[in-house]
């Protein structure tokens, strides 16, 4: 199928607690989708998804506290993220939403499910576990700044080609729309059992699968599905970030599960 071209997004934002929060609006008459990325990512991640949804799902794409255009904070703790997920639904009246997430942005969206009761409908969960144990600390390495585009790139090395999305200009010269410190803070935070929280909502879920991913593996996505009612789970021929490896794939099986709602 030929994707669709998405309407071009608003811009929105909020201030929480003197802290920016900002975030695409895809707009349209369908029902709300948020949806959450991963470290280093920002919301436009989604755009292609968006225009495979087309106009029967309304896509809210958040740039998570400390990426994208959002502003930096000193707390990158699990509840953080799950308060600012939910102040972005409470910001635009939305009660009963599905939330999608991909790494990061998949625990952030059944904790919140599990948190925030009534705020989440059904969850896509994108490539992460209910147990995580990651380290980030490779990026405390990358280039604060460059004089050039091409020389941060040249700097960052191999991680260039997923991270070409965050890199920015600014006043003294070219680097990455986050701070890596506070990334490899975040995954530290992460880490962790999460069971209680995938387990503690009931809401229908759709757990996807890279069968390539070195993040979630086979063993663990299959007993995630058999613990948790209604929960479906689908291997993709992709590593870690299905949505952008496979993009008509990821989109055909979320929006099989979304018609099933």
């Amino acid at each position: 199928m030929t994707p669709l071209t998405p309407p071009e997004p608003e811009r929105g934002a909020l201030n929480l607690a003197g802290r920016r929060l900002s975030f695409l609006d895809f707009g349209g008459p369908g029902r709300p989708l948020l949806a959450l990325h991963g470290h280093f990512g920002e919301g436009c991640t989604f755009t292609r998804l968006a225009g495979e949804l087309g106009d029967s799902w309304r896509v809210i794409a958040l740039d998570q506290r400390g990426h994208g255009r959002s502003d930096r904070s000193a707390d990158y703790s699990r509840s953080g993220y799950v308060e600012d997920a939910a102040a972005v639904l409470e910001h635009l009246g939305i009660r009963g939403a599905v939330v999608l997430g991909h790494s990061l942005g998949g625990v952030n969206a059944y904790q919140l499910a599990a948190r925030r009761t009534g705020l989440v409908d059904a969850l896509i969960v994108e490539d992460i576990g209910a147990e995580v144990d990651d380290d980030l600390s490779f990026a405390l390495s990358w280039p604060h700044r460059a004089s050039t585009r091409s020389g941060l790139l040249d700097g960052l090395g191999t991680s260039a080609a997923y991270l070409v999305d965050a890199v920015r200009e600014y006043p003294d010269g070219w680097g990455l729309a986050f701070d890596p410190q506070d990334m490899n803070a975040s995954q530290q935070l992460l880490n962790g059992d999460h069971w209680d929280d995938w387990l503690g909502a009931d809401c229908p879920a759709l757990l996807v699968r890279g069968s390539r991913s070195t993040v979630l593996h086979a063993e663990h996505a299959r007993k995630m599905a058999a613990r948790r009612a209604r929960t479906s789970l689908v291997e993709l021929p992709a590593g870690h970030t299905v949505h952008d490896t496979v993009p008509g794939e990821f989109a055909g099986a979320v929006r099989g599960f979304l018609d099933s709602l």
